[in-house]
């Protein structure tokens, strides 16, 4: 069996939606396993008949017929957002979505107060938010790592007693919770209307009410199922969520998610599942920064805004889509966090022929960054890994995201011309490009050197 494992090289949106639907339409395969991330995701596919959609929770090969979707224990699930996507997707001509699809019995779940508390947080940092997407996943994965015990998983959706306790106990702790951060008074109406999620049992009895389609649908299931769909296909996509610059271990804090956004989910359940797997690594960005949401983005420009055809538009938590030249200092320092990779792939390639020249980002002008670097007279200190390739704590991360705010890029340029982009990229990476898009669809993806 053939894995391809998908991991975002840069802040999300680097283009797994499309190349996920490649690989699966490429090499026949019939299973996408989402490995990390949850409900937050938004992977665009268009089809060659001109559907579109921005997958979140189904998996991004799922316009061809017959691929199935497993959601990992590594995911945190919304159970609503879940039937909704489904039923959306059953509109746009997948009449047996929910059939293709499967939740790990031990998957996180997303509850209503989970969300709510998310979204008070978020209005009361004001213009110091940290750029959720407002989906509650940083708040039910920080509250199973305190109450493990309390935790909503997807296994407890099919006993509803049980499901009502921990959601009772739920709704309390964060109520108490926030009101002891000085949560409690609200300062606006939409203040008010996400305090209401936490007054009287309605909230409660109309989620529980509302998500029992999912048991009914038959879509949690043990990890055996997973194992099985693994044994009997030749080729399986493992699709990322988020990208390795928002990864909780070695993102950039404080704006990074409540997950793994490397590969190394996928590989712990190909290891336990599949060990015999042939496994081929795609790191994917595009051939310019993208950031959906604040946090640092040194190369950002309104260059390239007019030029973009983006599906991803901004909405009430995250604000804008931000762009920016092609950054190839925090490209490497991705890559320095994935090890070898397989293959390379750069979308949004089409944007080049539109510009006069281009331009990326070779070092930083900052004091501050110089703290992080190798030294002048480390081994290390070349182009394709310019960065400590140990883990930093979490304050040196802190500390790297401040100076991350007020580093000069420094920037170099070369004609708008595709063969010459590719070659600086490969320069700056120490590793080639083998796949690129030069559009929205897998009609438009084109492999520049052939992969297993």
């Amino acid at each position: 069996m053939r894995a391809y494992i998908i991991t975002d090289l840069g802040f999300g949106d680097g283009g797994k939606g499309i190349l996920t639907d490649f690989l699966v339409r490429q090499f026949n395969a019939n299973v996408v396993v989402r490995y990390n991330g949850g409900a937050q995701a938004g992977h665009n596919v268009v089809t060659g008949d001109g559907r579109q959609h921005t997958f979140s929770q189904f998996g991004s090969g799922s316009f061809v017929p017959g691929v199935k979707t497993y959601l990992s224990r590594y995911v945190i699930v919304h159970p609503s957002a879940l039937l909704v996507e489904g039923t959306i997707l059953e509109r746009k001509g997948i009449r047996d979505a929910f059939a293709r699809i499967r939740v790990s019995d031990q998957a996180l779940i997303i509850t209503p107060f989970h969300q709510a508390a998310n979204h008070i947080r978020e209005l009361a940092r004001g213009e110091h938010r940290h750029g959720s997407c407002g989906v509650g996943v940083g708040e039910a994965v920080e509250d199973a790592l305190m109450n493990r015990d309390d935790s909503v998983l997807a296994g407890d959706l099919a006993n509803p007693p049980a499901l009502r306790r921990k959601l009772e106990r739920i709704r309390e702790r964060k109520r108490a919770q926030l009101i002891s951060f000085g949560l409690k008074h609200p300062k606006s109406e939409t203040f008010s209307n996400e305090w209401q999620v936490f007054e009287g049992d309605d909230v409660l009895e109309t989620w529980i009410s509302t998500i029992a389609r999912i048991t009914e649908l038959g879509l949690i299931s043990s990890d055996a199922v997973l194992q099985n769909w693994l044994r009997q296909s030749e080729c399986v996509v493992f699709e990322g969520a988020q990208g390795v610059l928002l990864d909780q271990d070695v993102g950039f804090h404080p704006y990074t998610t409540w997950s793994r956004c490397t590969d190394a989910n996928a590989f712990d359940l190909l290891k336990e599942m599949a060990v015999d797997a042939q496994i081929h690594k795609i790191g994917v960005m595009r051939s310019y920064a993208v950031r959906h949401g604040p946090g640092p983005l040194p190369t950002e420009t309104d260059q390239i805004n007019m030029l973009v055809n983006e599906h991803n538009t901004r909405n009430e938590w995250q604000g804008s889509v931000r762009y920016g030249w092609f950054d190839a200092v925090l490209a490497r320092y991705a890559l320095s966090h994935l090890g070898k990779l397989d293959s390379l792939a750069v979308t949004h390639m089409d944007i080049v022929p539109q510009l006069k020249t281009w331009q990326y980002c070779t070092a930083y002008q900052s004091h501050e960054i110089k703290d992080f670097l190798c030294p002048a007279d480390s081994p290390k200190n070349d182009v394709k890994n310019p960065l400590f390739t140990h883990t930093l704590s979490l304050s040196q991360r802190t500390a790297f995201t401040q100076a991350l705010f007020t580093a000069r890029p420094v920037l170099e340029s070369c004609d708008a011309e595709m063969d010459k982009v590719l070659q600086v990229m490969a320069s700056q990476l120490g590793k080639s490009v083998d796949i690129i898009s030069t559009g929205p669809s897998a009609e438009n993806v084109r492999m520049i050197k052939s992969i297993l």
